[in-house]
């Protein structure tokens, strides 16, 4: 399969299951467009026609660039076979029963009332509650014991607000430091934060203990004010901002991001994260809001549009900023070209309910976040383990060859299928699409591609 578009002055080819890229000119792009429907002769005679009243384009030049391409094809560069769906699954059952990383719970109940929180303001449509030490430690021994030979484990302290009981999630932390010897394991821990309840001793065990911190901030102050209000309907953005930047400072501007979220009222996005910048933030995160339908926040499908202008603006504004020695991190568009998952990761589709799971206050498991609260997704508890195996499954064969949807995009091997949760959402089956995200997704995968290639061509210098 190829995928052809223009952007950023660039003419990009990329052949989609050998994963080259190639930037051409307008010769190689238009044969390669048609290359496979036509013979060589009426190729060569289609796109000499075009190319009449160019004196600089002769037949012989187009000739040669035929046979460039073509080699490419022979060395498998360019229309290269789906050969991976006999793969599909395998990573899966090599790892089965290994669970690589955790979401700790650690809070369902929140400081903030954010009318587009996809957990109820963070009581997840339940009590509110927080995670007593003992159901932590449980956690963190559940995940050691069913870790297997893996050395390193991921744990997310998440919300509702994970400061709200800040107490536990240090000795958590220190609790997990103190078998890491013992029992031949390394955790990384992350924390996502409102930021309301920063102070020095936050910042001090954040910098000491967190690989990553991730900080909400929707960007602008009257957009970031507009939901993220506490509950008397009072802003947040002069508040958090503060902490925010020493938070930041005292980490060297490193290891952490600003994770924001756009929706109806602000598709103009690019304009959050100039606000952003703007505040000395460079490691930057926008994200679509996810919604019911018919919510007030939902993007449109106009809204849409927009967003798709933004993200080209976006890696405009990235490339500029090299230029001038400014540089920023966009989440959505660090992409590794010649490296990156292997491709069995890259069909396996996302890791939830099998190596990767959450954890309620109450010990209960569930595959991520987004889908606690919802009982016929309980998989089990910390204590037990998995007692549901059928829901396990589900998620354990939830691949992209799964989805029939994926298997004629062009960037299935980018997104592996997609967010389970939000297919579930949008369809009523984790093996749907969510197909306003992917929408998203494939304008976002076409500009970090951009990026990439002007990286590669030195362009951004």
């Amino acid at each position: 399969m190829i995928h052809q578009y223009k952007l950023g002055g660039y003419n990009i080819v990329l052949d989609v299951c050998s994963g080259s890229v190639h930037a051409v000119d307008e010769v190689a792009y238009d044969i390669i467009s048609i290359f496979e429907a036509c013979p060589k002769d009426e190729v060569i005679a289609k796109i000499s026609e075009k190319y009449s009243g160019r004196e600089d384009i002769s037949r012989a030049d187009i000739e040669e660039c035929y046979e460039q391409v073509n080699e490419l094809k022979i060395k498998g560069k360019l229309f290269a076979p789906d050969t991976f769906e006999r793969m599909a699954g395998k990573l899966k059952e090599k790892t089965s029963g290994v669970v690589k990383a955790l979401c700790l719970h650690i809070a369902h109940t929140c400081n903030l009332n954010c009318s587009y929180c996809f957990a109820s303001q963070g009581k997840y449509h339940g009590e509110r509650a927080v995670m007593s030490f003992e159901v932590g430690k449980r956690a963190l021994d559940f995940l050691v014991e069913n870790s297997g030979a893996r050395h390193n484990l991921e744990v997310d302290f998440f919300g509702g607000e994970p400061l709200m009981n800040f107490d536990v999630v240090k000795r958590l932390v220190a609790y997990a430091r103190s078998i890491e010897k013992e029992k031949n394991k390394n955790f990384r821990f992350t924390l996502t934060t409102n930021g309301v309840l920063i102070d020095d001793d936050v910042i001090d065990f954040a910098n000491r203990e967190m690989s990553n911190v991730v900080l909400s901030l929707d960007g602008r102050k009257e957009i970031h004010d507009r939901f993220r209000v506490d509950y008397a309907g009072n802003g947040s953005f002069d508040k958090i901002v503060p902490k925010f930047q020493r938070l930041v400072k005292a980490r060297g501007g490193k290891n952490y991001y600003m994770r924001g979220t756009f929706t109806h009222a602000n598709p103009d996005f690019l304009e959050d994260i100039k606000t952003m910048l703007d505040l000395g933030f460079t490691e930057l995160s926008m994200e679509p809001v996810v919604c019911a339908p018919g919510d007030p926040a939902e993007l449109t499908a106009s809204d849409r549009a927009i967003v798709a202008e933004q993200y080209e603006k976006l890696a405009e504004l990235m490339l500029e900023r090299e230029r001038q020695g400014k540089p920023f991190t966009f989440y959505h568009y660090m992409i590794d070209l010649t490296g990156g998952p292997c491709i069995y990761k890259r069909i396996s589709g996302c890791g939830s309910g099998t190596e990767y799971m959450a954890v309620t206050p109450w010990g209960d498991l569930y595959p991520c976040h987004q889908f606690v609260g919802d009982e016929k997704f309980r998989l089990g508890d910390v204590w037990g383990g998995v007692d549901n195996p059928e829901c396990q499954k589900s998620f354990f064969d939830c691949n992209v060859y799964a989805r029939k949807e994926c298997k004629d995009c062009w960037a299935r091997l980018y997104c592996s299928g997609g967010c389970a949760a939000n297919a579930y959402h949008a369809t009523g089956s984790v093996r749907g699409i969510y197909e306003p995200g992917c929408e998203l997704f494939r304008k976002r995968m076409e500009c970090a591609i951009m990026i990439a290639i002007a990286r590669a061509l030195g362009d951004n210098k």
